[in-house]
């Protein structure tokens, strides 16, 4: 378990069903346009379906055990908002992996999602010896970007047509982060922004985060 003050990240679990069912089907609209779709079969190759959350929960947990990813739900003042993946983990001369998200619109703006990104890529860096954490975000979708600035990821370059998003090809922007970036930890420089925007400002930071879905990560938004 990661935590920081009101948010916790904790390993998905099968009795999470009915709550994380509830803040999806809550959620549809906020949700849909940056979800992750499966492409239709052409003639050669298998016909795919969505998994059931038990599929998806049992296919994370195998990728976990086997060292590919890092699934979590995110707790925001002890109830489920939201899910954090870090997927497509990298070993060798790589040491990599790249994060995809979604949280509870009824919380976006109050640094839930920041907060979060920060707690695994600190995670990922200190304890799992990784050495590049990556996230790739459609061009529109500006409230996201928002989420990896926030926390000083360096903006790379443009993938086209790099995932299925909302039944066709999206191009995604790449934002990435490596371990000697932040010697001090991602969590601490991003406290010390917050704090000094509060200075700053007179008062609490805000900015919604608006969804992104990624590769691996059924309904991924930030």
């Amino acid at each position: 378990m990661l935590s920081d003050g009101d948010v916790v990240l904790r390993p998905i679990r099968l009795r999470d069903q009915r709550t994380w069912r509830e803040v999806n089907r809550r959620n549809r609209d906020w949700l849909r346009p940056w979800e992750a779709t499966i492409p239709p079969p052409t003639p050669s190759g298998p016909i795919t379906h969505r998994p059931t959350y038990r599929q998806m929960v049992r296919h994370l947990r195998s990728e976990a055990n086997a060292g590919r990813m890092l699934p979590f739900v995110i707790e925001y003042q002890g109830r489920l908002v939201g899910q954090l993946t870090v997927a497509g983990i990298t070993w060798g001369s790589m040491c990599s992996g790249h994060i995809g998200y979604w949280v509870d619109e009824a919380v976006a703006g109050r640094g839930v999602m920041p907060t979060a990104v920060a707690l695994v890529t600190d995670h990922c860096f200190r304890t799992v010896g990784l050495h590049r954490i990556e996230v790739c975000i459609r061009p529109e979708n500006r409230p996201s970007r928002r989420v990896v600035e926030k926390l000083g990821f360096r903006e790379e370059g443009l993938r086209p047509r790099y995932l299925h998003i909302d039944g066709a090809w999206r191009d995604h922007l790449v934002f990435a982060l490596t371990a000697e970036e932040v010697p001090e930890g991602l969590l601490a420089r991003w406290q010390r922004a917050r704090s000094r925007q509060t200075t700053d400002n007179g008062s609490a930071p805000s900015g919604r985060s608006a969804p992104w879905n990624p590769q691996n990560t059924p309904g991924n938004p930030a």
